[in-house]
Formats: structure tokens, sequence, C-alpha cells
């Protein structure tokens, strides 16, 4: 699986008006909710934190949340590359994982 650059087009929220994105306090959580289901959400998150966005939900993280990732993980070069590959070993995983007895 590799991440495109046409994300945003199929992403949960491009019929939400964009200023529900761009909220503070507990309207972030609702803005949060339209990306727990997104098919995108790996593929926003990098590009906000490759991009270093500072406004705005994106991903399902808030600008604080990214900015608290940033400052844990400063040595990362491309977190587009580095999802891509948690999100591979992630569905390998899955797949893979023994089944287990009911």
């Amino acid at each position: 699986m590799s991440m495109d650059t046409d994300w945003a087009a199929r992403a949960a929220c491009r019929t939400t008006d964009p200023d529900s994105l761009f909220v503070q306090g507990a309207a972030q959580n609702r803005a949060k909710a339209i990306c727990m289901g997104c098919d995108v959400r790996t593929e926003c998150l990098a590009d906000a934190l490759d991009n270093r966005v500072e406004f705005g939900v994106w991903g399902g993280m808030t600008e604080r949340e990214r900015r608290a990732l940033l400052r844990r993980r400063p040595h990362v070069t491309s977190w587009q590359n580095l999802l891509e590959t948690a999100q591979t070993e992630y569905e390998r995983r899955d797949i893979f994982a023994p089944i287990r007895a009911s």
C-alpha cells in the first residue's frame, strides 16, 4: 500500500464546512469524530505533520496533539513513510494473526 496525494477527494470531511475543523475547546472533539471513520485519515495526518500544518483538526489530531507528537519525534523526516510503514505492518499483523477459537 502506498499513500497517494489525491486523498483529500476521498476524505470524510470533504463535504463538511471547513470552519467546523478549525475550532477550539469541546468543538475539537466533534471535528475529531468526523476523522475517526475516514478512509484517508492516515494520509491526512501524514500530510499535516510533514507540512507542519499549525491549525485545525487533521487526521484526527488537534494542533496541540500534532505539536506534541512532533516534539516527541523530532528526527522523523517523513511522516508519510513512517505512518505508511506502521499501517502496512499493522495490516500484515492482522492478516497473519492466528485465528483464536471462540
